[in-house]
């Protein structure tokens, strides 16, 4: 239940408080859903998300109360305000979405509405900010350097493990991907890279994830492969409950464990992310101007990666550099 659930009891995750809240008197009892915005996601990803919940809702309970219980993880900027998931809260959840839901509570406001509609669109488009400044995302085209936090702090040492965990809003300090302990301090941006010791240039990694991490100039997709990979390895997040635990996980169809992954060459591996982190095709492979591609491939590769534990080859940084390189050969990068 990473992603967020509904139903009309609690919900709860590692490192979260449980939460329960009071249910409404008369004849139809109201639907809680319930969302955490996690610190890898962007604002794309947490409103296509919250948007196919209540969707889903409103397909099983035609007509009856929903209630929108939204929070967020990190996401802050230099002056403690929210970043992305301001307008997540204030133009997505109150703008747009308020009128298909009873009720809506943030970290920021609580508001009702007496009039629902079941009047949802089929699908959510998401466009480019009204200012073409781009939000948070990353310049294909010239290869700045883009970490999340615009005007990071002035520090010259490694915020604690305990800091980084209450910017992340966790109780305990644990993997982001698999809850696994005991953690690193894993940089958004490496420092090689222009990243900041700012407490929002740091996740909670195990050492396997660490050392699986890409290593790029581009927060956003370090946080989009956390988001990804915490889907893929979500299973093991339950390896540590009890036998009767996880037999109850399993009887509700939550995966248990580690899905068997075949052994394979290294470029099969960078296509794979390439497929279920960047949305390729068979069609984009067989299509693409290899020659040409490759060579923008090692341009990007040189201005805007760099090494950890002393390896160079990594899947994921490999994947990140393929799909900028695409964007760049093709002329889809953003002006």
């Amino acid at each position: 239940m990473r992603s967020g659930d509904y139903h009309e009891g609690g919900y709860g995750r590692m490192g979260r408080k449980k939460q329960r809240h009071p249910r409404r008197s008369g004849a139809a009892k109201p639907i809680a859903i319930y969302h955490d915005m996690a610190v890898y996601e962007d604002f794309e990803r947490a409103a296509q998300r919250i948007f196919q919940l209540v969707r889903e809702v409103r397909r099983q309970h035609p007509g009856v109360p929903r209630i929108l219980f939204l929070d967020v993880q990190g996401h802050r900027n230099s002056a403690g305000g929210y970043d992305d998931a301001w307008e997540l809260m204030q133009e997505f959840t109150l703008g747009y979405l308020l009128p298909f839901l009873t009720e809506a509570r943030t970290p920021l406001i609580h508001v009702e509405n007496p009039n629902q509609s079941d009047d949802l669109p089929e699908s959510l488009v998401i466009g480019p900010p009204a200012d073409g400044s781009g939000g948070y995302g990353y310049d294909h085209g010239a290869l700045p350097l883009r970490p999340r936090e615009h005007e990071p702090a002035e520090r010259r040492s490694a915020p604690s493990v305990k800091a980084i965990a209450e910017y992340l809003g966790m109780e305990e300090a644990c993997c982001l991907v698999c809850w696994a302990t005991p953690v690193e301090r894993a940089h958004v941006v490496p420092a090689s890279l222009g990243g900041s010791m700012d407490v929002r240039n740091f996740a909670l990694l195990c050492a396997d994830h660490h050392r699986k991490a890409p290593d790029v100039a581009d927060a956003e997709s370090f946080w989009a492969w956390v988001d990804y990979a915490e889907l893929r390895d979500s299973g093991s997040k339950w390896l540590r409950a009890t036998e009767e635990q996880q037999a109850r996980l399993s009887a509700a169809g939550v995966r248990v464990g580690r899905p068997a992954r075949p052994v394979r060459t290294f470029f099969a591996e960078v296509k794979d992310e390439l497929r279920r982190l960047y949305g390729w095709s068979d069609e984009d492979f067989a299509r693409a101007d290899w020659p040409r591609l490759m060579e923008e491939f090692h341009v990007v590769l040189d201005a805007a990666t760099g090494r950890h534990f002393s390896v160079d080859k990594k899947v994921s940084t490999h994947a990140w550099a393929y799909d900028i390189a695409r964007k760049r050969s093709t002329g889809t990068a953003p002006d």
